[in-house]
């Protein structure tokens, strides 16, 4: 799969494909859906099957302080766009200048002038172009003149309810881990490379491998029981923090991950985090002794999660 970082560029190879176009938060059942028919309609006409994003999300642009945390990063998206199949992605740069554009300017840079693509897959609530003046009818419209066939996806439910990015969102900070898994079709995880911290799990006893997040928010917090992944480990049973350390008067967001059976080097490798349980929220104790006894009872939680649900 090839990353085609702007429209500047594209090159004759990418042009005459099949398309997508959306945020993909998460890369969740509703979102491979419509990849699944983006994929056999390029294989049916022998074409790339191609995915346009934008960097920043539209609603980090608009209203920063206000954008809902990540599900997961720009390159761990494509990295489940690349295990879903998908060819090329272009990334676009969504600045001023891009917001600004009509409709009948997005349409004709991105989708005639740029990719020059056959057919567009989109849901039927997309809008684009300054105002958000573009709907699903006008792309329609748009394809029968310029001549590109557009197509809508049936909205996936579960359990009566769509299965969105929110809603994945709002079941991980309602701990919520098992309809979340259900949602995107695997655990939610995490992934980053291991870096060197203030070393106060090892003074606790307690070793900690401290994730870079690589965002200023997280749609978890708080301690669970996880997997962790890479590395050399496959499915290893740990517990994981995710927050601020206010008992050691942290300011900034960490995922902190102590391992159940494992001792070792894991700096600068890159491991990924399965968050399987919820255990308790983040709390402030009262000095390092109530705060190790916490530990250790979160690891006794672990354990009997793991114990209850893998079995003898």
């Amino acid at each position: 799969m090839e990353l085609i970082r702007g429209l500047h560029n594209l090159r004759p190879a990418h042009r005459g494909g099949v398309a997508t176009i959306g945020n993909f938060d998460g890369v969740h059942i509703g979102h491979r859906r419509i990849l699944d028919q983006v994929i056999a309609e390029a294989r049916l006409r022998q074409v790339p099957a191609t995915v346009i994003l934008f960097e920043p999300q539209p609603t980090e642009f608009f209203a920063p302080d206000k954008a809902p945390p990540r599900l997961m990063t720009l390159r761990d998206k494509i990295r489940a766009l690349r295990r879903a199949g998908v060819d090329q992605v272009l990334c676009c740069r969504f600045d001023e200048h891009f917001r600004s554009q009509s409709a009948a300017e997005f349409v004709d840079n991105l989708l005639v002038q740029g990719l020059d693509i056959c057919f567009l897959v989109v849901g039927d609530d997309f809008r684009f172009g300054a105002d958000r003046c573009g709907d699903f009818d006008y792309l329609v419209t748009a394809g029968l003149q310029r001549g590109f066939v557009v197509s809508d996806t049936a909205t996936c439910e579960i359990a009566g309810q769509r299965v969105s990015s929110t809603r994945i969102r709002a079941t991980l900070q309602q701990g919520e881990l098992d309809q979340a898994a259900a949602l995107l079709g695997h655990p939610y995880s995490i992934s980053g490379r291991v870096r060197h911290g203030d070393k106060r799990g090892s003074q606790l006893g307690v070793p900690t491998a401290n994730l870079a997040m690589r965002r200023v928010q997280s749609p978890v917090a708080g301690v669970y029981a996880v997997r962790v992944n890479g590395a050399g480990l496959k499915g290893a049973p740990g517990v994981a923090n995710v927050g601020t350390r206010p008992t050691v008067n942290g300011v900034d967001n960490r995922l902190e991950v102590h391992l159940l059976a494992f001792s070792g080097d894991l700096y600068g490798r890159h491991l990924e985090v399965e968050f399987l349980h919820f255990l308790r929220p983040e709390k402030k104790y009262d000095g390092l002794e109530a705060l190790t006894a916490a530990i250790h009872t979160d690891i006794d939680n672990a354990q009997a999660f793991f114990s209850h649900h893998d079995g003898p």
